[in-house]
């Protein structure tokens, strides 16, 4: 399995979520768990995702990502999950 985390970070509007689970979907990057938080008017949404059936490349997939943040105006980030788990490993 190839878990990415994906965060969301940014003024709240209408159509963030579709945008972002749309394109994971048409990639064939599964939902593994979502948390999607409104703080007043800001949206903040970390997800835990499986890349294992997406034929691109992470790299890809996360510069895809950055550039769907920046045409809704929110800041999209995905980082491979092994970096969290090296951080916490005593």
């Amino acid at each position: 399995m190839h878990k990415t985390i994906i965060t969301v970070v940014g003024k709240d509007t209408v159509g963030i979520m579709a945008k972002v689970c749309t394109y994971l979907a048409n990639n064939q990057v599964n939902i593994l768990d979502i948390s999607q938080t409104i703080v007043q008017d800001f949206f903040n949404m970390m997800m835990v995702a499986d890349m294992t059936g997406s034929s691109k490349d992470f790299d890809v997939l996360a510069s895809e990502l950055e550039q769907i943040g920046e045409e809704i105006g929110v800041d999209i980030r995905a980082q491979k999950a092994a970096i969290f788990d090296r951080m916490h490993r005593l």
